[in-house]
């Protein structure tokens, strides 16, 4: 059993980014600069938001924060989005989620640029992702195709099967891993929460991705010998034992099923590093076709 190790990974991916900055200081180029967005004081978005910024220091790009309070109006948070799209300083910007319930989120979403939506959410960039073209994939499953290919993990002709449709990860996944090329070429089977016997699709799956938010949803039984897992859940549970009283869980049962897999994402440090490297790769991306 391997351990996909998206700590690793994503520590390769900041250090790779940021030798191209250099190269860009270096010939006096502008260095990307990422912009995010927050609504409201919720402590989970705060926080990543917050390793987004490190992040760019760390990279060596410029950054952005703008927090909104949490009655701020939708035309206010379109007003916004409106000076983020015509501000030539910002290569790429980041709309972070949820939005409270006075706001429309799909209307803020596409409101966007698309030649700045390093989200990948944008309809247009959807549908480029859906049709093979270049375009921003969404950072969590850029995330886990990279790690597929670091670790050389074998996807043609395989059965993967997706468990949840969220449009962050559900469903792009089924996309990215049915496309020609690689990681892709698999026979993708999505499963969600309607799917009726998901332990005996499940068995039958060369490559599980799981993005459903259950915590230790997929045990060892559903599981057959060598399978790849791919862990995308992350929950707080409640633990009085644990110094947080809480612990990140996994949709995946990992102490049982990481006996029988061939590899498998930890939680933390599976793929949850991974979503923010990517999102720093495809702030790159924009920067380099602003200038092109």
């Amino acid at each position: 059993m391997t351990i996909l190790d998206g700590k690793k990974v994503s520590n390769d991916i900041k250090n790779e980014i940021a030798a191209e900055v250099d190269k860009m200081k270096a010939n006096s180029e502008k260095v990307p600069h990422l912009a995010a967005v927050i609504v409201g004081n919720d402590g989970a978005s705060l926080t990543y938001v917050g390793s987004k910024v490190r992040a760019c220091e760390r990279v060596g790009f410029e950054s952005t924060l703008i927090n909104l309070p949490e009655t701020v109006s939708e035309l206010e948070l379109l007003k916004t989005i409106k000076d983020l799209n015509e501000d030539d300083a910002i290569d790429g910007f980041i709309i972070q989620l949820p939005l409270p319930p006075q706001i429309d989120t799909q209307k803020v979403l596409l409101t966007v640029d698309p030649s700045k939506d390093v989200d990948g959410f944008h309809p247009e960039n959807f549908g480029k992702m859906a049709l093979d073209m270049s375009t921003f994939i969404p950072a969590t499953p850029f995330g886990i195709l990279e790690l597929l290919q670091r670790y050389e993990v074998d996807t043609k002709g395989k059965h993967t099967v997706v468990i949840g449709r969220s449009h962050i990860v559900g469903r792009p996944m089924s996309i990215l891993m049915s496309r020609r090329g690689w990681p892709g070429n698999s026979t993708v089977t999505l499963t969600h929460s309607n799917t009726k016997n998901i332990a005996q699709i499940t068995t039958q799956a060369d490559i599980i991705i799981s993005a459903l938010g259950v915590p230790n949803f997929l045990k060892a039984e559903m599981v057959k010998d060598d399978a790849v897992i791919i862990d995308v859940g992350i929950t707080r549970v409640e633990d009085p034992t644990h110094p947080k009283g809480y612990v990140i869980t996994g949709d995946v049962d990992f102490e049982n099923v990481s006996k029988k897999a061939s590899f498998i994402t930890p939680v933390p440090g599976g793929v949850g590093p991974m979503t923010i490297a990517m999102l720093l790769k495809n702030t790159l991306l924009a920067r380099e076709q602003r200038k092109a």
